[in-house]
């Protein structure tokens, strides 16, 4: 089973902050689930075209510019479990299902 860490820096200009608060930009949940899913991917070494989210809580909001690091472990049904950090702030976690081959 593979376990990876992955970092991301939000980019200021991400196209999730257009409406997502105007004068309190905040990282969507949704944008932190499309990143892990990539990262899941990439950690598992082929695409899943429709992962399912076991479950997702979100602890703590991300703005701009702020460093994530995504931690993933597969699990023995071929899943992933996930958390998210920024610094030693967590942010994220949750669990993702690959499709059935």
């Amino acid at each position: 089973m593979a376990n990876a860490d992955f970092t991301w820096t939000v980019p200021a200009d991400h196209p999730a902050f257009a409406g997502h608060f105007p004068g309190r930009p905040i990282v969507p949940g949704v944008v932190l689930l499309d990143q892990a899913i990539l990262f899941a991917e990439q950690t598992l070494g082929r695409p899943a075209i429709c992962w399912q989210v076991g479950n997702a809580k979100f602890f703590s909001p991300v703005g701009p510019g702020e460093i994530l690091v995504f931690s993933l472990q597969e699990r023995s049904n071929g899943g992933i479990a996930f958390t998210v950090r920024a610094g030693e702030r967590d942010v994220a976690s949750g669990s993702l299902t690959p499709p059935a081959a």
